[in-house]
């Protein structure tokens, strides 16, 4: 049977789930369709930043900055279970020159292979500035010996700035921002593949294929939005000739062991006038990235080269008191950012703010360019605008609505620790603090009716239980074993080989009891 929406998206990363999610709130049928699953591409292989973009300052890109700023304060008031605040320290490092002219170096001479104190000071007085609030502590300059913050750094480097910026767990955010469309009755499929596009008088017809069955179904819509990321351009050229284009730009990150004690990150700078950030990761490890390299098609699945390993390596051990080689490295990823191709000299001077493009004529489609996950909640509102001529769009209600879970009332996250352990007190404070920073209030529903470890079925380590495995199941549409260990969770880098083989299993097992999808009705 043909089943006729309002709206359907083709893109299951962050901006197809936020715009999703809008959609859906504001009372509009929805379906979104991804072919492989959620978060499985660039959403998942991100910096992990809620954040204006610093550098992006000497690009002149103040707009972009000032919208990105606003929304990281929006974004993390409305989900403090998977975001948080952080502080970033920027040492300065007084050997440094570069090598690559900015818009800032051309305008002053003075600037060019040099960023000066002066110059940073300045950009980090126009960052606080153009946050234009108080939600966050400012700018602060110290020196670095006796510190927390020096302990791991070169004794060279002697000062250092610090500001502030947001963390976040993307790959959540998706599944998050998905299930809440959902709950508003969105038709979220995952492992679907939009097989042929037809434009009909009023109306968009697709068909649909199922990945894991074959099976093929039939939707029509109103109104077409693209939102494939590294695929959006040649989608775009099929569908409906655009001149948008994207650069498909590779970014890889590398994972080690946890290099320092504190809490905060670092804001690295190269002689190539790039920047990389060294990030606390699930508690036991450090996050180093990223790198920028122009990729030749989203259908090359990206992977981290051995001159990418050696260039994040030797960036960070340029700050480090002790180097870091390959032999540190636990785990590495890497994604496709698909970038407005702006006509930028170099991958790392690409704009990374988004272009919407919408077709002329009856039935309508949009086309998403570019973009990054701090500003994709304000993206899915552009998108709805683009639209208010063909579709009643409804009233905005994202910025103070909270993503499911993320209903603290107030409460800190270590108050919705203790207030877990105590309805839970077999927990213990770290399996509490993981489960609150995955699923905040949502982890009284996981844990259900439980009055020990045991009643949550089958461990399979890291305190990951059965009960845990069929949540994820059930409401954040996982369906294999990858799906749980490295975009629902990052527990990949903490179960043994041999546990994962039994999560594998488990979840083979589990899916086929479901039905030949896995699917779970709606409740």
């Amino acid at each position: 049977m043909t089943e006729h929406s309002d709206i359907f998206i083709i893109g299951g990363g962050v901006n197809g789930t936020g715009i999703a999610r809008d959609a859906a709130g504001r009372g509009l049928s929805v379906v979104l369709a991804e072919m492989n699953d959620l978060a499985s591409a660039t959403s998942s292989a991100s910096t992990k930043l809620f954040h204006g973009g610093l550098r992006y300052l000497e690009y002149l890109e103040f707009r972009l900055v000032r919208e990105a700023l606003a929304e990281r304060d929006i974004l993390l008031s409305t989900m403090p279970h998977i975001s948080r605040a952080m502080r970033f320290v920027l040492p300065l490092d007084p050997d440094m020159r570069f090598d690559t002219a900015t818009p800032v170096s051309r305008l002053v001479p003075f600037f060019r292979g040099r960023r000066p104190d002066v110059m940073i000071r300045a950009g980090l007085m126009i960052y606080d500035r153009l946050a234009g609030s108080h939600s966050l502590p400012g700018t602060s300059r110290y020196r670095l010996r006796g510190r927390a913050e020096g302990v791991p750094l070169s004794p060279r480097l002697s000062r250092a700035f610090e500001y502030s910026d947001g963390w976040v767990d993307d790959a959540r955010l998706v599944v998050l921002n998905a299930r809440d469309a959902g709950d508003h009755g969105a038709e979220i499929l995952t492992r679907t593949k939009v097989s042929t596009i037809l434009r009909k008088s009023d109306h968009w017809h697709l068909t649909l294929t199922d990945t894991t069955t074959g099976a093929i179904t039939i939707k029509t819509t109103r109104c077409l939005v693209n939102a494939a990321g590294p695929w959006a351009g040649a989608l775009a050229q099929d569908v409906a000739p655009t001149p948008g284009r994207l650069r498909l730009v590779k970014g890889s990150h590398i994972v080690t062991r946890r290099l320092f004690e504190h809490d905060k990150s670092y804001f690295l700078q190269g002689p190539d006038g790039r920047i990389i950030f060294m990030i606390p990761y699930e508690g036991d490890f450090t996050l180093i990235g990223t790198t920028d390299l122009d990729h030749a098609s989203p259908d090359q699945p990206p992977v981290i080269s051995g001159e990418e390993r050696a260039y994040l390596c030797e960036m960070a051990s340029r700050y480090l008191a002790q180097p870091i080689t390959a032999e540190d490295i636990v785990w590495s990823f890497s994604g496709i950012r698909p970038l407005y191709d702006d006509g930028a000299s170099s991958a790392s001077a690409a704009s990374r703010d988004y272009h919407l493009e919408q077709s002329d004529g009856e039935p309508p489609v949009v086309h998403v360019f570019g973009g990054k996950i701090t500003t994709h909640r304000k993206l899915a509102e552009a998108v709805l605008d683009k639209l208010a001529g063909h579709i009643p769009i409804g009233t905005p209600w994202t910025a103070t609505a909270a993503l499911p879970g993320g209903d603290f009332n107030g409460a800190t996250p270590s108050e919705m620790v203790k207030k877990l352990r105590k309805r839970f007190p077999f927990l213990g404070h770290a399996w509490a603090t993981r489960l609150i920073h995955a699923y905040g209030t949502d982890a009284w529903s996981v844990l259900g009716k439980a009055d020990s470890a045991l009643a949550l079925g089958r461990y399979f380590g890291a305190d990951l239980t059965e009960a845990e495995l069929r949540w994820m199941c059930k409401s954040e549409f996982a369906r294999t074993s990858e799906d749980v260990l490295w975009r629902r969770s990052k527990l990949g880098l903490k179960l043994t080989r041999a546990e994962q083989d039994a999560l594998a299993d488990w979840m083979a097992a589990h899916m086929q009891e479901r039905g030949t999808n896995g699917t779970y009705p709606r409740d």
